[in-house]
């Protein structure tokens, strides 16, 4: 069994004296689980860096085994994260979360298109915190776990939509939310694609995501918590805000 891809790596593992075993999104095979030899050496770790672009080929034996992958560079994004500790810190956590939730050879190219915009933007586009929101978005919509924001499930309005209702995922406006809304999640304008105006409305939908991530994907993966990394990306953008 054999076949070529392209993908971005996600997480790197030590295995036996010099091998590591590597996770990549890929394009067309999804994540996707092997071995490189000689993975730890000094020609091969500042390769194998989560967020690199790599042109890979897998090989085993039998379909169902480890595999063993041979990667080639197609583009390093550590200059443009090593410099932002921002950017460092949002690679860190859109790495893990794929890790964490994606199932293994199972292909996502919308997800993978949505991945790779972001991963680019990281460094570069000053506006990419709003872009790993709306990638949160649609990682839970992926898997499953969509989140209705067009009109009020209270009123059926579409106008001044304004909380996340915990329970179902949908959004209710601020006449349908009444004395319920300190028990709702907000709804920043960037959540239905609006203009954001501010790295709070980032915050405000981060806490959204993050409640449906934490409380309905990770149960269905079998209730572990979710990655470290997202939770210190989120505490370092509400220092910069504060501060």
């Amino acid at each position: 069994m054999d076949w070529r891809d392209e993908g971005a790596l996600l997480a790197v593992r030590p295995h036996g004296e010099t091998a590591a075993i590597v996770e990549i999104f890929t394009a067309e095979h999804g994540r996707h689980a092997g071995v490189v030899r000689g993975g730890t050496s000094r020609k091969m770790t500042p390769i194998l860096q989560p967020g690199t672009q790599l042109s890979v080929e897998w090989r085993a034996r039998l379909e169902e085994h480890l595999g063993a992958f041979r990667v080639e560079p197609v583009k390093s994004r550590a200059s443009a994260t090593m410099g932002e500790r921002r950017a460092l810190y949002g690679l860190g956590a859109a790495c893990a979360l794929l890790s964490f939730a994606l199932p293994e050879r199972e292909p996502h190219p919308g997800l993978y298109g949505a991945t790779q915009h972001l991963l680019d933007a990281m460094g570069h586009d000053p506006r990419w915190p709003e872009l790993y929101l709306l990638w949160e978005r649609a990682l839970l919509e992926e898997l499953g776990f969509a989140l209705d924001l067009g009109t009020c499930a209270v009123t059926g309005s579409e106008e001044d939509l304004a909380y996340v209702s915990p329970k179902s995922g949908r959004a209710v406006s601020r006449a349908g939310a009444g004395i319920w809304a300190d028990r709702l999640l907000p709804l920043p304008g960037l959540l239905r694609g609006e203009p954001a105006t501010g790295l709070d409305d980032v915050l405000a939908g981060l806490r959204t995501t993050g409640f449906f991530l934490e409380n309905w994907l990770a149960p269905a993966l079998g209730d572990h918590p979710l990655p470290g990394a997202r939770a210190r990306f989120v505490a370092l953008l509400e220092r910069e805000e504060q501060g």
